[in-house]
């Protein structure tokens, strides 16, 4: 993971000088060498902010290109420009991950180095910027194998603090059989796992001039909470510690309706011995691209407070905005206080140290 100090300073967009000092001073009420700086327990946790590692932007250019409404501010992101817009919207943590499409492109090597790339870019960002990022790893499923590896890897050595799954890989969502012995591995290491949609070969650009991100993204993301409900995942699996994006996608709307499909098919009782709405209220969903009235509607009726982050999916949202608009919600003192920043401290518990 040793790097020069080139290297380092091309992986991360911004020097390591320059980068500390961003990082905040210990103690209540310290103050940055040159930003501002919140105080250890003041400042907003963003757990959906992605990052663009240079071996990633390098290996899978195309894909991101050809998968992201917004891809230039995709492949423009830099370290600088998330700590400025973290600083702005008073985040002190962002929780780091690469987005769709992630770095699966059907070529086992391929996607294990990349992976490797990735991680340990995460873990130098991690360390450049003291208390200003966690980070979550990137596995390369569909290759179980090389996930496990990988998982290790991350986790232990590099000290990732969760790890990140697009919602369906060469579509088999997340709780198909072939998955199993990774998800087994997350449930022993009571691991975060954060899941990000993506499209699937069934259902991609099926409206004319219509991207599959506003429809396609949060029905994956669906589809992969019902693949992991039926499968009995959840039930099997308890100690992950799930998030998924966007407020769950459809699945606050649709609840109810899979709840009564479960109870007329008797057979699938054992799967969900404890039910649908019970194994539902016990994820975690943020609030990026959802932090509005209508959404917020949908998924407090499912989940308690409890459950619900604080998320942005910078770089393809401003998180001033999407935190504003979760404040003007009306949410109690408490509320906020939860969704903005204690909740996600039960689930990255590195980030309070």
């Amino acid at each position: 993971m040793e790097a020069n100090s080139a290297a380092a300073k091309s992986t991360s967009g911004i020097s390591r000088r320059r980068l500390l000092g961003y990082a905040c001073c210990a103690g209540p009420g310290a103050v940055g060498l040159s930003r501002r700086c919140f105080a250890a327990d003041a400042g907003a946790i963003d757990v959906h902010h992605h990052v663009s590692p240079p071996v990633w932007l390098q290996g899978a250019r195309e894909q991101i290109a050809a998968t992201n409404r917004n891809s230039a501010a995709i492949t423009g992101w830099s370290a600088a420009k998330s700590l400025d817009e973290m600083d702005r919207a008073g985040v002190t943590t962002s929780v780091a991950s690469v987005t769709n499409p992630g770095i699966w492109f059907g070529d086992i090597d391929a996607a294990r180095k990349l992976a490797r790339g990735c991680n340990e870019f995460m873990a130098r960002l991690k360390q450049d910027a003291p208390g200003r990022f966690a980070a979550l790893a990137a596995i390369p499923l569909p290759d179980a194998p090389g996930a496990l590896a990988e998982i290790e890897y991350a986790l232990d050595a590099l000290k990732l603090d969760g790890v990140g799954l697009l919602s369906n890989y060469d579509s088999k969502w997340l709780g198909d059989a072939a998955f199993a012995p990774v998800l087994a591995e997350f449930d022993r290491r009571g691991a975060t796992v954060f899941v990000h949609p993506t499209s699937s070969a069934c259902c991609s650009a099926q409206i004319p001039d219509v991207s599959f991100s506003a429809i396609e993204f949060p029905i994956d993301t669906t589809r992969a909470i019902v693949s992991l409900l039926f499968s009995g995942a959840l039930n099997k699996y308890p100690d992950i510690k799930w998030i998924f994006s966007h407020a769950g996608g459809a699945m606050p709307m649709l609840a109810q309706r899979v709840a009564q499909i479960m109870e007329a098919q008797p057979a699938l009782k054992p799967r969900i011995p404890n039910g649908v709405l019970h194994e539902l209220k016990r994820l975690h969903y943020d609030l990026a691209l959802a932090a509005n009235p209508m959404a917020i509607a949908a998924l407090t009726g499912l989940a308690p407070a409890s459950q619900i982050l604080f998320g942005t999916d910078y770089p393809l949202s401003v998180p001033k905005t999407v935190l504003d608009n979760v404040v003007a919600h009306g949410f109690d003192a408490a509320t906020l206080g939860a969704i903005r920043r204690d909740n996600a401290l039960r689930l990255f518990p590195r980030i309070s140290g």
